[in-house]
């Protein structure tokens, strides 16, 4: 009796250990996005780019990318990422609150996210306090990096350098033509982002001797943008920048169509490259100039990025753009940290992140690699490209070492298409 009680306690602990065991080798990340609400699809795709980097992560791939050759992590007996999702809804006070309950109730090691640098903001504030990992690979705010934070880490570039590349483009585009672009529009959305980027724009004009003819904020979400329209019109800008979220901007496309506004040069972040924005305006969206930290076009000077974007299709039955680019590198460089800490103890993650030096072979977009400076938490090799729509596809056209195409210069008029 007493040797069949030994035996079904020993097979209890063993159960229990082995539970414990399987338990442990599961490393569990937090990822908010806004997957409600009007940036739903642009949630989606920052989904995907998370779900590949956490594919290659996890499972063993023939190509040549950092962990591509293991399954899990290797220092940690193969222990694999898994993803604990949380939907902002584009709120601020709600990725605050879904950062708390991943932190608290999810057990999450590290959260990324959270695209709208205004929710990043918040996010980041509650994991702060926590003294949990935030790295972020999709928010541009460059206050975000600004705000002497521990334990926060951007492997993306920010608006305010983006900013200074689009002054770099325009004193190029004027250089190659001979046409002034000195008359400029600032057209931005009235949270964290769009302000961010108009006072870095608004900064850096007066640097390098611009003329702001107007300076225009706009609530997002907008039914009719006509009246926005007609002031810029009025100011008889040569060019505008454009710091818009998807649907203002498909709305912006349209409604520039409509009124035959064609300023010389039209220079956006980020939302022409989102997959909903071609859908929606089909040939429309040509000559639009934009920031990426990615084109598919670098393949050229990459050949690995091609294999990713394969499996990417095969895996989405889409193409992998910029976004979800953005998202991809976060989890990478959470799980390279993690695996040199060999420890999923916050303060052995945070110093790892702190000494990553990981290399430009393993980043698909056109960087010498991920290095963060200390003090801000900044990737210190991130940078921009600057790219056109020609054809209803994506072109890298600045800088000229990642050119592929020639600019199409000046914006043609709309009943000269």
């Amino acid at each position: 009796m007493k040797k069949g009680i030994v035996v079904v306690c020993t097979l209890a602990l063993v159960l229990a250990l082995g539970g414990m065991a399987f338990a442990e080798n599961v490393i569990k990340i937090g990822a908010i996005y806004p997957f409600t609400g009007p940036m739903a699809g642009t949630a989606q795709m920052l989904k995907d780019g998370v779900e590949m980097a956490v594919d290659i992560i996890n499972n063993k791939y023939d190509f040549d990318f950092l962990f591509a050759d293991t399954e899990g992590l290797p220092n940690l007996g193969g222990a694999k990422i898994e993803i604990i999702w949380a939907d902002s809804a584009g709120d601020p006070k709600t990725g605050m609150s879904e950062a708390e309950r991943l932190i608290t109730s999810e057990g999450v090691v590290a959260l990324i996210g959270c695209y709208q640098s205004s929710v990043t903001k918040t996010a980041s504030q509650v994991a702060e306090r926590y003294g949990i990992p935030f790295v972020n690979g999709d928010s541009s705010s460059p206050q975000l990096t600004e705000r002497n934070f521990k334990w926060f880490f951007r492997t993306d570039p920010h608006d305010g350098l983006y900013a200074r590349q689009q002054f770099e483009h325009l004193i190029e585009l004027e250089k190659q033509t001979g046409e002034s672009l000195r008359r400029l529009a600032i057209v931005y959305e009235n949270t964290e982002f769009g302000s961010q980027v108009a006072r870095a724009q608004e900064a850096l004009a007066k640097e390098y001797g611009f003329q702001v003819v107007e300076k225009l904020a706009y609530t997002t979400g907008a039914t009719s943008l006509n009246s926005e329209v007609t002031r810029l019109m009025a100011s008889k800008p040569d060019v505008v920048l454009m710091a818009a979220y998807i649907s203002d901007q498909i709305l912006f496309t349209k409604t520039f169509k409509t009124m035959r506004f064609a300023p010389k040069v039209w220079h956006n972040t980020a939302a022409p490259g989102e997959p909903d924005f071609l859908k929606s305006v089909g040939d429309d969206g040509n000559y639009l100039f934009l920031r990426q930290g990615f084109c598919a076009d670098q393949v050229v000077n990459k050949p690995v990025i091609g294999q990713i974007l394969e499996e990417f299709r095969n895996k989405f039955g889409q193409e992998m753009l910029a976004d979800a680019v953005r998202s991809f590198h976060a989890p990478i460089v959470l799980a390279d940290a993690i695996n040199r800490a060999g420890s999923t103890d916050p303060e052995a993650i945070r110093q790892a992140l702190l000494e990553t030096d990981i290399p430009g072979d393993y980043c698909l977009s056109p960087w010498e690699g991920i290095k963060f400076d200390p003090e801000t938490g900044q990737n210190i090799h991130s940078q921009y490209i600057i790219c056109q729509i020609q054809d209803q596809d994506f072109y890298t056209v600045f800088p000229s070492e990642f050119a592929t195409r020639e600019p199409v210069f000046p914006f043609p008029s709309w009943d000269d298409r």
